[in-house]
């Protein structure tokens, strides 16, 4: 039992020390698709260093929610990572504290706490962009609920260990139609969830269109950093629960040991790197969607998780 739970904290402290890499990679790749000089794959971590280094300031008018949404923001994936295989293919400790809805659920709480403190800043651009991401959230959160219950269907459960183990074993599952059509909605999601093209631009900085980024304009100092490192990590984990569940779940250790934890860890960078040249070439093809459309391109997502179901329930 206590070997598990300190392999539960290797994955917590995998997901914290490398989703800034993670993104710092997705933006390096983006600077030479499109042939310009941009900063290299460790300045997420120099700039999470210099906001931890910065006052914090906060608005007198304020409330305790602007305070407490950054812990909250950062805490969140943190906790959906005890519950799902980050490094091993085996359950760890906390695997059975909840379910791939549970972790969903918690993923869109820390959303809608980051869109309460966008409001009570009572900055006019905050409320604005805020508005706009529940839109995205409200549209998001059916699709999320979709892809879990059907792969629950041949799972026979929403425990991410044990969907792991039943989904892709034997290999021929994973070219049914019902997974090739999980794969593409979940991904579809990833980019609504995770704030990327064609949803929002994350280097977007015009207030007018703003959507995710819009969440942390009031933000200074250490509840800055604390709302940009939890974005980090929630799309890594995102990432991670996309490759190691339903994608590619090799490479990952199947020994309680911590040598074989260790030697998942190259691998399973190795998947998310090359997933990060997917989102590069997904991003550098689309153009941002205007805001009406993304209704429509989840609403596609929903459907093709509507048909995933479908098919699942009544085989050809």
């Amino acid at each position: 039992m206590a070997d598990k739970i300190v392999l539960n904290l290797a994955q917590v402290l995998f997901v914290i020390a490398f989703s800034p890499l993670a993104a710092g990679v997705l933006a390096r790749l983006k600077e030479v698709v499109q042939s310009r000089r941009g900063p290299g794959i460790f300045q997420p971590y120099r700039d999470l260093w210099k906001l931890f280094h910065k006052d914090e300031i906060v608005s007198e008018e304020s409330s305790w929610i602007f305070r407490f949404a950054p812990y909250l923001i950062f805490i969140i994936p943190v906790y959906v990572t005890l519950l799902i295989p980050v490094l091993t293919s085996f359950p760890l400790f906390f695997a059975f504290m909840g379910d791939m809805i549970g972790g969903g659920f918690a993923l869109a709480l820390g959303g809608f706490f980051a869109t309460l403190a966008a409001i009570d800043a009572a900055n006019p651009y905050g409320p604005m962009g805020a508005s706009r991401t529940r839109m995205v959230g409200f549209l998001a959160e059916p699709v999320f609920m979709i892809v879990f219950f059907t792969v629950s269907f041949v799972a026979g459960s929403t425990i991410p260990y044990i969907v792991q183990q039943q989904w892709i074993n034997p290999v021929a599952n994973f070219f049914m139609p019902a997974h090739v059509l999980l794969l593409l909605a979940f991904l579809m999601l990833i980019l609504a969830e995770g704030g990327r093209l064609p949803v929002d631009n994350p280097s977007g900085h015009f207030e007018l269109a703003m959507i995710d980024e819009s969440k942390s304009l009031e933000y200074s100092g250490r509840g800055l950093a604390l709302v940009k490192w939890g974005g980090h990590m929630k799309l890594f984990v995102l990432m991670c629960i996309y490759l190691n569940v339903l994608v590619a779940p090799w490479g990952l250790a199947g020994e309680q040991s911590f040598g074989a934890v260790l030697l998942a860890i190259p691998q399973v960078l190795l998947k998310i790197f090359v997933f990060l040249l997917v989102l590069v070439i997904i991003e550098s093809s689309l153009a941002k969607l205007r805001l009406f459309r993304i209704s429509e391109f989840l609403g596609a997502a929903f459907v093709i998780c509507v048909a995933a179901m479908v098919s699942q329930i009544f085989p050809l």
